[in-house]
């Protein structure tokens, strides 16, 4: 690599980084959030989707905006914006505050990780660009074992809003690195940005979630919770339809048109909204149930991480010379059988006997389900429409966390004590399970006796 290629790749990185260092950071400081600031389980699902209603709906137009103003102006401003956030969240007096802080980290953090891999993809080619994506996700994916750790103890030892003022160090070193590789900026003055779109499946989302995390507490006969329920679904929709003949779409519906995409991304539905469930229930009924401190909580998913980082790059090499239908329909299915395995927790709690094999068992079915679900859906779409296809896939998978997180109440039954641990993991079961028979019944493997791309 050249310096140049260095500064960016660090950059990349670092960039990416936070956002998925938050996302692994929340779930341990949530119970200790509610407390401090009163909510229950209501505050704990609105501080998750809050960051995620705006990072699902607005990673979509992140592409648009990066080509119109530029990858690294676009990259600085997300990186200056995640950082106040952040700040604000430490600060937070209020749980309405927190919430409106996490929307607006939201929306900074859609726009940090399509930049960093903008920045790559510009800055490398052929070999070197695979080699760079793969440092990338290496080191971006060891997010999900710094997270937990360091959030867990600064949770035990100090205080949750410590967890969130960590962001602040990488952020402000990406930002003197930006500031000293003299970087320019590769704009398109003619392209257009759908902001009414972006609107619309903001609203939406923000609607449907609304009236899905306030029902339990008002009922499904309060005005307020059919009201925002019918006119969220009404934006939503209108967003769908207005993709159908806006110049540059931000969902381009065409994509759905080919076979392996389109299932690709139902079964992302399934398996990202289980994983989002498994990932917040497990945390935080490990800290209320159990009585764990928030650094072992944070850690007891670890082994999944493990397996996942140990194992990914060969099952995707197997992938690519078998075809991904079967990791893809197996994968799922076995991390659904570890999550039925939680069902073995009692009132005499284990984790050693009763969560570790879950979380065995749910690694090994990540490690196969990870590159052959993204291998298959990219693969099925040709190469210079990648970066929107990779864009989709990613909001399918936010928007799906943030639907299953919206739900949580309904799911528990109101409250996670251990009988709404054990509903969670067979609703989560059940997500998986969905997503292997969706695979198993729609991808196609690709020709290797012609071309290797999947037809429509």
């Amino acid at each position: 690599m050249t310096t140049i290629q260095r500064s960016v790749l660090w950059i990349a990185v670092l960039g990416s980084f936070v956002a998925f260092l938050d996302g692994t950071i929340i779930n341990v400081a949530l119970p200790s959030i509610s407390d401090e600031l009163g909510g229950g389980i209501t505050t704990q699902q609105w501080v998750v989707d809050a960051y995620l209603i705006t990072l699902g709906a607005l990673i979509l137009v992140a592409g648009s905006v990066s080509d119109a103003y530029g990858r690294v102006l676009v990259l600085r401003i997300g990186l200056i914006g995640f950082g106040i956030a952040s700040i604000a969240i430490a600060a937070a007096p209020t749980a309405e505050f927190l919430i409106v802080a996490r929307a607006v980290q939201g929306a900074a953090g859609a726009f940090l990780v399509p930049s960093s891999l903008a920045l790559i993809t510009s800055n490398f080619s052929g070999a070197a660009q695979s080699r760079a994506i793969g440092i990338w996700t290496a080191m971006t994916t060891s997010a999900m074992i710094v997270g937990p750790l360091v959030g867990g103890v600064l949770v035990d030892l100090a205080s949750w809003r410590l967890a969130f003022l960590i962001n602040v160090v990488p952020i402000g070193v990406t930002l003197v690195l930006l500031a000293r590789g003299g970087f320019r900026d590769t704009r398109h003055p003619g392209a257009s940005i759908d902001w009414i779109g972006a609107a619309l499946c903001t609203l939406g989302l923000g609607g449907m979630v609304y009236a899905l995390i306030e029902q339990p507490n008002l009922g499904w006969g309060s005005p307020v919770i059919w009201l925002t329920l019918v006119l969220g679904a009404g934006m939503f929709t209108a967003f769908i339809l207005r993709q159908r003949t806006v110049r540059n779409p931000i969902l381009p519906l065409d994509l759905f048109r080919v076979r392996n995409f389109w299932t690709g991304n139902v079964a992302t539905a399934f398996i990202y909204g289980a994983l989002a469930l498994n990932g917040l229930v497990v945390v935080v009924y490990l800290q209320e149930g159990a009585g764990l401190p928030a650094t072992l909580a944070g850690l007891a998913s670890l082994p999944m991480t493990i397996l996942m980082i140990l194992f990914s790059s060969r099952v995707g090499a197997l992938s690519g010379r078998w075809g991904p239908r079967f990791f893809m329909t197996v994968g799922p299915i076995t991390m659904g059988i570890g999550a039925l395995l939680l069902l073995t927790t009692t009132t005499e709690f284990s984790y050693w006997w009763q969560v570790l094999p879950s979380m065995i068992v749910m690694g090994a079915g990540l490690a196969l389900t990870v590159a052959p679900l993204t291998s298959a859906i990219l693969g099925a779409i040709e190469p210079e429409r990648s970066g929107i296809a990779s864009a989709v896939n990613n909001a399918v998978s936010r928007v799906a966390g943030l639907i299953a997180v919206a739900l949580l109440a309904t799911i528990v039954g109101g409250s996670l004590d251990l009988e709404g641990f054990h509903r969670a993991a067979v609703v989560t079961a059940a997500l998986m399970i969905a997503g292997g028979v969706t695979s198993f019944l729609g991808i196609r493997n690709p020709d290797r006796t012609g071309t290797d791309r999947p037809a429509p």
